[in-house]
């Protein structure tokens, strides 16, 4: 039986951020092919005009604009962004300390020119590049892809779920619902700190057979069950938590918030829902760990890193009272919300 509630002893940021910050460098080198900062430069624009102008779409713009603020070569003004000192030095052509050209050799690399289409058309590229790949959602479906996929986010898991559950006030709650629930290690780790709650995770097939099997071998299926279901075709009730964990960075407004408003419907009065994420903060300006994981998944799915302060928004849109935002590891963190 895993002890669930066991910390490691030594930190692994450094290494979550080689991982998550992976394709950042190639959203760096697809703006310089353009050469997207000489022409900030010469027009300052706002998000809604820079997509205008080049054509790119809002989600993947926004996600860049942010990776640029979080590394602090362009800020806001009325609205608008202005490239920062180092910016116009080193990042705009015509300066004598251009770097440029130290990019151009990485211009051919393939996450790179992937993003120049993601760019222009907001969809998202094949897994690691892999354009004869499915759509990641699609794949999931698949036996291989879902077996290699899940035990990636289950080892992720054991750390980020136990820091999470020692956060977590489930004093007066009963019943957890892990929505995208993936191996199940968040549930189960929730149930081995809070010996009161019974929880049941909630995915499709065949992730849910994988996770069943996991819940197992953990010894938790006395606490934690596994119901099987598309997520965005109607939520279990009987629950009055439910959890998000890495799931509603996927996608794209529109479906969190039909996510949301499932939630909505199928808690009682007074449930609680929380997110477990990566959070940009509320003027997304940072934090650098975050903005470049962004890059990755604005590439690969429907998603992005949201911020605070967009999430406070679409909770309160869905009825929602939303709480703060507390940090847990490595550049995670969680918000909770009650149904009003």
């Amino acid at each position: 039986m895993t002890d669930l509630s066991a910390s490691p002893a030594t930190d692994p940021l450094s290494i979550y951020r080689y991982r998550d910050g992976l394709y950042a460098v190639d959203l760096i080198t697809a703006a310089l092919s353009l050469d997207f900062f000489t022409w900030l430069a010469a027009q300052p624009s706002s998000l809604q005009e820079i997509c205008t102008y080049h054509g790119f779409k809002e989600r993947p713009a926004d996600v860049m604009m942010t990776l640029f603020a979080s590394n602090g070569w362009v800020h806001q003004e009325s609205g608008r962004f202005q490239l920062t000192p180092t910016a116009r030095e080193h990042l705009c052509a015509g300066s004598e300390w251009f770097l440029g050209p130290y990019y151009a050799s990485l211009h051919d690399r393939p996450i790179a020119r992937d993003y120049l289409e993601v760019l222009r058309s907001g969809k998202p590229a094949g897994w690691s590049g892999d354009k004869a790949a499915f759509d990641w959602h699609q794949a999931m479906e698949q036996e291989d892809f879902a077996r290699s996929f899940t035990a990636a986010m289950d080892c992720r898991g054991r750390y980020l779920a136990q820091a999470l559950a020692k956060k977590l006030d489930l004093t007066a709650r009963t019943r957890l619902l892990d929505i995208g629930a993936g191996s199940g290690i968040y549930a189960c780790s929730i149930a081995a700190q809070h010996p009161h709650l019974q929880a049941v995770v909630f995915d499709q097939v065949p992730v849910d057979r994988i996770a069943s099997k996991l819940i197992a071998e953990r010894g938790c299926a006395d606490r934690v069950t596994v119901t099987t279901g598309n997520m965005f075709d109607g939520l279990p009730t009987g629950c009055d938590v439910h959890l998000y964990s890495n799931v509603l960075h996927d996608w794209d407004v529109q479906e969190v918030r039909q996510l949301l408003a499932l939630s909505h419907t199928a808690l009682p009065p007074g449930g609680l829902l929380i997110i477990h994420d990566a959070f940009i903060n509320e003027d997304k300006t940072g934090p650098v760990h975050v903005a470049e994981y962004s890059c990755l998944l604005m590439h690969s799915t429907q998603g992005k890193c949201y911020s605070t302060g967009e999430y406070a928004a679409l909770l309160t849109e869905a009825g929602f009272v939303s709480g703060a935002y507390a940090d847990t590891v490595v550049g995670r963190g969680f918000m909770t919300a009650q149904k009003a």
